[in-house]
């Protein structure tokens, strides 16, 4: 970590936390670090506030490929399974830094093309779910076979990391970040003669390819949303999703492993 000194902090502006911060800052130059105001200029990424901040901060930032990415979370915000430091014991990421303490974790992402014109990158999840008080129809491909066809509010493909976020609220499984996947859950589907679903989540290894091709019946215009963002995009025909060849490079203390924050963060 001795090489990796400037330091480009993420952050809702606000006065209260400018404040809060403002300490933080000084402790980190005092212990060698430099504080840069672009993040084109840092080789970490330091987000401030909770899960959907870090994700914020890596979107934003274009998933650097080469720098690392950490969170700190602060009183209120949410889940911090992507936050291994807290607001109130800064010192500690900086004594973990300083001394070498801390290890690289390597988060999986899904790329997603839509229409096959625009790629997204989503290191949570990608969901497709109807814009109308209607279900939508998506007909699903792995690896060119059509798998089955889906009626029914939407659906979520999910990173591992994303595998305890949306996709465990609807009952899929939560999924080791080791794991080269991603996972496919359901949204409330209907099954009848003519749309037949797995009724269960499933996993794919990260050599497949899923594809799911809407159904142009006059609602065709879903909302698709990547992480804790929604496209702006209005018609869809198709959307193709795969596992990318980047990685999300985290800094993680030792001895705090995902499964030991699952743990703390749901039992």
């Amino acid at each position: 970590m001795a090489e990796r000194k400037n330091l480009y902090f993420f952050y809702k502006k606000d006065k209260e936390l400018q404040e809060k911060l403002n300490p933080l800052f000084d402790l980190a130059v005092e212990n060698g670090f430099h504080i840069v105001d672009s993040a084109e200029d840092a080789n970490i990424i330091v987000s401030v506030g909770g899960d959907g901040m870090f994700l914020q901060a890596v979107r934003q930032t274009g998933f650097r490929q080469d720098c690392l990415y950490t969170g700190i979370k602060h009183a209120g915000a949410d889940a911090g399974l992507y936050c291994d430091f807290n607001m109130e014991h800064f010192n500690e990421m900086v004594e973990s830094m300083k001394y070498e303490e801390l290890e690289v974790r390597r988060f999986p992402v899904i790329e997603a093309n839509v229409n096959n014109s625009s790629s997204f990158y989503c290191l949570n999840e990608v969901s497709i779910r109807s814009s109308l008080i209607k279900t939508i129809s998506l007909h699903v491909y792995i690896d060119d076979l059509h798998f089955e066809s889906f009626r029914g509010d939407g659906l979520i493909v999910a990173t591992p990391t994303g595998s305890t976020a949306y996709n465990k609220s609807i009952s899929g499984a939560v999924v080791d970040p080791k794991i080269p996947c991603f996972q496919v859950s359901e949204l409330a589907s209907l099954n009848n003669n003519r749309f037949r679903t797995l009724g269960s989540s499933f996993i794919l290894g990260g050599e497949r390819k899923l594809v799911l091709q809407m159904e142009q019946d006059g609602n065709d215009y879903p909302i698709i949303g990547v992480d804790n963002e929604a496209l702006p995009i209005r018609n869809m025909t198709d959307i193709t999703i795969t596992l990318s060849d980047r990685i999300v490079k985290t800094i993680k203390l030792k001895n705090n492993s995902y499964w030991e924050r699952v743990k703390r963060t749901f039992l």
